[in-house]
């Protein structure tokens, strides 16, 4: 399959337009300047210059519409990217999304007037409870991470509420980089156990490590190597035995879904990525959702509001907000979320059910084990055997021939493929790591082999000149790194200095 990426010398919104231009509206009113007195009140009126440029639809639409097409996503192709579970998003979940009950409402309306939305709220969060085998269930962090903190934060406040001060946060080499930056933000210190030879946790440095300081223990199940935690209920007894709490990175649930469940394994606190399991939009910056549930003795700390299901002596049912908890950690976002992206996970669960869930794990865990099968003859697997969702390999060999990982995940732009996960885990040099989850098919998953024994089989010459085809050629990421540039006054600010 030839590819090759749409370029346009696009410029950025800032800099199109002008600021006296009006854009163009298809109504009378709007082509009428007079018609600003009727609409908007003068004492609400924004009396400075916000230097907006000026932008016709027309402009905005092609201007965006271009961007789309020098972007790369689920929707265009291959997205093996490991750990980070990139797969299809359903356009129904979409459209449920768009409807005008969900889509036009305002975070502060009254519960009387949004009844159907804390209805979903509360029905997704027993889902969750089921699917995690845990108690309760808060659907208002809005991210993965966001439920790491929420979660520890949890954790300080139980043992807070016992007297106790325990301020470290334990956590195996192959955790995901969110782990530690969770740890820290929640004031915790943070201690780092090695694995063991066949990539699970280390049990003996895990009890060395462990204490009447100890927080959490925070566990990926299956680790970010693929490899399911065989000793998981040693882990946990072991971590209860010191008082402290086991915590649940959910960012593999996807391998697992109606095998077992987090709670079985003996988990305290279960976050759950539903822009990764549950078939919502990830990446780019948000929006995403990270729910955390908790066991029944952490219930209480949960932040509020909590959603209430109200049974009327008529029989009739209410829902209403509840925010007087004594010992909840607080307000950690709007009370209903990133309201649209759970929407899209619970009709996500409903389209696919119980049993679905279950062929999810199965279908994914299947095609993880295909490609394995497929590719470690190509690039050495460090670690043997059977994997769950996604497995790494080891791209050394590149390195022989005077090229590098890196070299080849631009090589797999050139083909219309998202490059995997490199470079993490950091447990040993020149990871790949791949997670071709349930949505690809055969055909897709064997052109991916096909192009990965090519790179295999190219010359250093040849994977150095990568990407070829993608809108931009190879970029400078030191340069990028060491100038991080994230807005338009930034870029032209640095300009500026830069100009001679």
């Amino acid at each position: 399959m030839a590819y090759r990426q749409a370029k346009y010398d696009e410029l950025l919104i800032f800099e199109m337009g002008c600021i006296e231009k009006q854009a163009a509206c298809f109504s009378q009113e709007c082509l009428d300047p007079t018609m600003i007195d009727k609409f908007i009140p003068k004492e609400i009126r924004k009396k400075d210059d916000i230097n907006i440029p000026g932008l016709t639809e027309v402009e905005i639409a092609r201007h965006y519409t271009r961007l789309s097409q020098m972007n790369w996503g689920v929707d265009s192709g291959f997205y093996p990217l490991g750990s980070c579970t990139m797969k299809y998003n359903p356009k129904f979940s979409e459209k449920m999304a768009s409807l005008e009950g969900f889509a036009l409402t305002h975070p502060m309306q009254p519960v009387d007037m949004v009844q159907g939305n804390l209805e979903l709220i509360y029905e997704l969060e027993k889902i969750l409870s089921v699917i995690g085998g845990i108690e309760a269930v808060t659907l208002q962090p809005a991210a993965g991470a966001h439920g790491e903190f929420t979660g520890l934060l949890i954790a300080r406040a139980f043992h807070e509420a016992k007297g106790e001060e325990r301020d470290e946060v334990i956590l195996p080499d192959t955790a995901h980089g969110t782990n530690p930056a969770s740890g820290a933000m929640a004031g915790l210190k943070v201690i780092e156990i090695p694995s063991e030879g066949d990539g699970c946790v280390n049990i003996e440095a895990l009890e060395a490590a462990l204490s009447n300081r100890t927080c959490a223990f925070m566990l990926t199940n299956p680790n970010t190597l693929g490899i399911f935690e065989r000793r998981v209920r040693e882990i946990a007894e072991k971590v209860h035995a010191h008082g402290a709490l086991l915590y649940y990175d959910g960012a593999n649930l996807n391998a697992v879904m109606g095998k077992t469940t987090p709670g079985k394994m003996g988990f305290d606190i279960v976050h759950f990525n539903l822009h990764k399991t549950f078939g919502t939009p990830h990446g780019g910056g948000g929006p995403g959702a990270g729910p955390i549930g908790v066991t029944k003795e952490l219930e209480k700390f949960l932040p509020v509001p909590r959603v209430l299901k109200l049974v009327k002596d008529d029989g009739s049912i209410k829902f209403d907000l509840h925010h007087k908890l004594p010992y909840t950690i607080g307000k950690i976002h709007g009370q209903l979320g990133n309201f649209l992206v759970l929407v899209k996970a619970y009709v996500y669960t409903l389209l696919v059910g119980g049993d679905g869930l279950e062929k999810v794990s199965e279908a994914a865990v299947m095609n993880s084990n295909y490609l394995k099968m497929k590719l470690e003859h190509l690039f050495p697997l460090p670690y043997p055997g059977l994997r769950k969702h996604e497995f790494v390999l080891n791209g050394s060999i590149l390195k022989k021939k005077g090229a590098s990982t890196l070299d080849a995940a631009k090589w797999l732009l050139d083909e219309g493929i998202h490059a995997p996960t490199i470079y993490f885990p950091q447990i040993f040099h020149e990871a790949i790591m791949i997670e071709p989850t349930e949505t690809e098919t055969i055909e897709e998953m064997n052109r991916f082999v096909e192009v990965m024994k090519a790179i295999a089989e190219a010359d250093a010459e040849e994977l150095r000149k990568c990407p070829q085809n993608t809108t931009r050629k190879r970029l400078d990421e030191t340069f990028a790194a060491k100038n991080m540039i994230f807005t338009y006054r930034a870029l032209r600010d640095w300009r500026e200095r830069n100009a001679d």
